[in-house]
């Protein structure tokens, strides 16, 4: 899937991935999709969190050694 903007959040542990995963969303325009790539655990269900508050739609999650990928699609 392409992205067009990716946010790089190896590393962060939470609150961090989803501080700057709100600001990012924030950054992009609707109908554009943001990658965040995370290691951190938490990550997954605190997305689902921020995202049911926010009303944008997650597309896609993969895992795979250690790393998270999420695509969220800014819906408005």
């Amino acid at each position: 899937m392409k992205a067009d903007v990716v946010l790089d959040a190896k590393g962060l542990s939470s609150p961090m991935p989803v501080i700057k995963t709100r600001k990012a969303i924030d950054s992009i325009q609707p109908g554009q999709i943001l990658k965040i790539i995370s290691t951190d655990p938490e990550t997954k269900s605190d997305i689902s969190v921020l995202l049911d508050r926010l009303g944008h739609e997650l597309l896609q999650t993969k895992e795979e050694g250690g790393i998270t990928e999420f695509f969220i699609k800014k819906l408005h």
